[in-house]
């Protein structure tokens, strides 16, 4: 996906960043497919994560297509530009990876259930690439909002690693982090296969399967 603008590899800092803008590069429609928003407020008791895959096009749509997922939107994160634009993203100076923003009722879909969506939808082992996308707006990550969601995100990782490892895969250089703040891509780039069916789609998983392990005695009786 636009593969040849990417210049660099190397994170910038929050100097060397661009400084990017006050303005939104959106104004949200409410999501293509379902027609629930993409923007809060959302119903009370929803789950949210942010997930980097690759191209944020394919990822979206696996999501969109889960059930018990209420609303899916793309747009970068991680990094330190404000309102930054795709070709700022694509230009490695802005810090943010491509991600997916999944809003989901927990009653019907927990953490874990979505997390194996995401490790084996993509190949977390990479570091600055999916594929033949290369470039820090394609580098594996996971955004949370709280330390909960967090823990799980880390042991859904240590147990996949071990998986990986196991199929004789690298070691996952998947980043795990508290979620900061998220800028909406534009619009063209929300709910993107849907609108264009034939659209570039980089999803590839690694071909080993995610199992979430039982949690301990002591865990089960908090």
């Amino acid at each position: 996906m636009l593969s040849f603008l990417m210049k660099k590899i190397d994170m910038p800092t929050a100097e060397t960043a661009l400084k990017g803008r006050d303005e939104a590069v959106l104004e949200p429609n409410p999501h293509a497919v379902n027609g629930n928003p993409i923007v809060p407020p959302f119903p009370a008791g929803l789950g949210r994560l942010l997930v980097g895959m690759g191209c944020f096009w394919g990822a979206e749509r696996v999501f969109w297509q889960t059930p018990g997922v209420f609303t899916t939107s793309v747009g970068y994160a991680g990094g330190h530009t404000i309102n930054a634009t795709y070709q700022e993203v694509c230009s490695g100076a802005t810090g943010h990876t491509e991600v997916v923003e999944v809003i989901y009722d927990p009653k019907v879909i927990d953490t874990a259930a979505v997390l194996k969506i995401f490790w084996e939808n993509h190949d977390p082992t990479q570091g600055m690439r999916q594929g033949n996308d290369v470039g820090t707006q394609y580098r594996s990550a996971i955004y949370a909002d709280d330390e909960a969601t967090l823990t799980i995100a880390r042991q859904s990782r240590d147990a996949y690693n071990a998986a990986l490892q196991k199929a004789g895969r690298p070691a996952i250089t998947t980043e795990i982090g508290t979620a900061g703040q998220y800028y909406l891509a534009e619009d063209y780039h929300q709910q993107y296969l849907h609108k264009n069916p034939g659209g570039y789609c980089g999803i590839a998983g690694c071909g080993v399967k995610f199992e979430m392990p039982a949690p301990s005695a002591e865990e089960s009786g908090r």
